[in-house]
């Protein structure tokens, strides 16, 4: 497949606000991308299923009234429960960024660890420090080749993106937290953690982790690869005037670190299908 023929889809929702941003990274790289309401996209599911891969966006669908992402989650699930599943299982990618990562956990999408659940398996519960947490970190790459989106990344890059949220603290039940990491990492689907400019892990220590995530988890994909989720925004530091000291810099490359990410699925795309 040419760069040129790849079609994104961008859904949203009321409260979604990131989808505008998103689109234009991905048509800079050079794919078609195109942003439909959710209520849009239902008049004609067939169409759906024509899309080369599929973005859920950050921001706050439906107001994240009960919490965050639960509403849209739901939605989706009743309404295009089976079009998603039929998405995945002809390897099309799925990325969920931030408000789009939550949707994605209430979902049951991820982690998935014996496929779809009928039930969260993960949440992505208050920050701690309680509050809206907006802020540049660091995220160190994890995966050992496994996620289709990194797999042009090194292992133990270090890459500078912005988050911003109030609920992004990953966590799994208490009494299955260290089964649930081990089968986490023994599937590689442990993709980003937050962490020093170093590389060295944040240790849950604020503000190197922002909102108190577990293991520093700060992004995860599907058993398979091909579903993402993090919570940092990859389109806010795309172009490199996104980045909070372009002014002090003598020398910055044209693009910021998401690219990295938003392409590797471009990539993906190119040479499976």
């Amino acid at each position: 497949m040419k760069r040129e023929e790849i079609r994104v889809l961008l859904m949203r929702v009321g409260g979604t606000n990131c989808d505008k941003e998103t689109q234009r990274a991905f048509l800079e790289l050079g794919a078609q991308a195109d942003v439909f309401h959710i209520n849009q996209i239902m008049r004609d599911k067939e169409k759906f299923l024509e899309y080369d891969a599929l973005v859920f966006p950050g921001g706050f669908s439906y107001g994240d009234y009960v919490r965050a992402g639960a509403i849209w989650a739901k939605w989706i699930i009743a309404k295009l429960g089976r079009e998603i599943k039929r998405f995945i299982a002809e390897e099309k990618p799925i990325i969920g960024i931030c408000n789009g990562f939550q949707v994605l956990v209430e979902m049951g999408v991820l982690p998935a660890f014996n496929g779809i659940s009928e039930h969260p398996e993960a949440a992505l519960a208050t920050n701690f420090p309680p509050g809206y947490n907006c802020r540049w970190v660091y995220i160190r790459h994890e995966n050992h080749g496994n996620c289709v989106f990194t797999r042009r990344i090194a292992k133990n890059m270090v890459l500078r993106i912005p988050v911003a949220h109030s609920e992004g603290r990953f966590t799994f039940p208490k009494e299955r937290e260290n089964v649930c990491l081990e089968r986490l990492i023994e599937n590689d689907q442990l993709v980003f953690r937050y962490c020093h400019s170093d590389g060295k892990p944040a240790e849950n220590v604020y503000p190197a982790n922002p909102n108190g995530s577990f293991y520093d988890i700060a992004g995860i994909c599907n058993r398979e690869g091909t579903v993402l989720g993090l919570m940092p925004h990859p389109e806010r530091a795309f172009y490199w005037w996104q980045q909070p000291d372009w002014t002090k810099r003598k020398f910055l490359p044209q693009y910021g670190d998401g690219k990295l990410i938003l392409e590797g699925m471009l990539r993906y795309l190119e040479q499976k299908f």
